[in-house]
């Protein structure tokens, strides 16, 4: 979906959060069974794997949309992470070290929901995160300036180039929603009793840092978006929409690698299948 790749610089201002595409739900059931079979084809070629990055503001339907768009794919072939705060041994390794041990093995898709980008985003809103870190060059918060997280932002660049040079397809989406229409969703889960429970009085907290937040992303999109690893911004503000925009993003992906597909009988086998027929039926 090329209108939502980001080529050049782009300002999340200026970005649309609302599209609606009329017959959403019913273009999402027909891809996701094609994604479905270039799944499958992509595990038997055994060359490819693909990461869907997921990135959004509280409410953008990160959790919803994988449940949607991967609905009909094998389950052996979707592996969804969600990292929450490190733990203790995982902060005893470099930042991205707890998101290169979950990559997907070659076949599979892995979705990472909220991603290793956290740690140039969240982390920057809250320098204070980093601390628990122990790196020895920081010694307050005050060594966190911009060239501290534009040098990890290098590092991750550096890290999509390897593992997309190494076969895993890089797809990131940032679910771009408007802060009125989180409100509505905060709302929601405020008026409904059903939904109570995944409101949180750190979401109203987090939205008073919103600019802050915008500013992070739209840096971070525009430092790493690469062609081995491009950025959709996706408007988010219709759910339906969104995930017809990722879903159809990750089945051209896999069309456009026209070198996958399933292997074929060596000739000796081919030779061989109406004795194999033959002999079950016969049995």
């Amino acid at each position: 979906m090329k209108t939502y790749k980001v080529t050049s610089k782009i300002s999340l201002k200026n970005s649309i959060t609302k599209e609606v595409i009329v017959d959403a739900e019913k273009q999402l059931k027909k891809l996701r069974k094609k994604i479905s079979k270039r799944q499958d084809a992509m595990y038997a070629h055994g060359k490819y794997s693909m990461l869907v990055c997921l990135q959004g503001m509280d409410t953008s339907g990160k959790d919803s949309l994988i449940r949607e768009v991967f609905k009909d794919v094998n389950a052996r072939g979707v592996v969804v992470h969600s990292f929450k705060v490190p733990t203790e041994q995982e902060l005893k390794h470099d930042f991205i070290w707890r998101h290169y041990i979950a990559l997907p093995e070659r076949g599979k898709i892995g979705v990472f929901n909220r991603t290793h980008y956290e740690n140039v985003l969240v982390t920057r809103v809250h320098p204070g995160y980093i601390m628990g870190e122990n790196i020895p060059s920081v010694k307050s918060v005050d060594d966190l300036d911009d060239a501290f997280y534009h040098s990890r932002m290098d590092s991750i660049n550096e890290f999509e180039k390897h593992i997309s040079d190494n076969g895993t397809i890089v797809l990131k989406f940032f679910l771009n929603l408007s802060k009125e229409e989180q409100k509505n969703r905060l709302l929601r889960r405020l008026n409904i009793p059903e939904k109570n429970w995944k409101f949180s009085s750190g979401d109203l907290k987090e939205r008073k840092l919103w600019d802050k937040y915008q500013f992070c992303y739209e840096d971070a999109i525009n430092r790493t978006s690469k062609e081995h690893a491009p950025w959709y911004v996706v408007p988010a503000d219709d759910k339906p929409t969104a995930r017809a925009i990722v879903a159809q993003t990750i089945y051209e992906a896999l069309e456009s690698r026209k070198d996958i597909k399933e292997p074929t009988l060596p000739p000796k086998d081919i030779a061989e299948l109406e004795n194999w027929k033959k002999e079950l039926n016969d049995e």
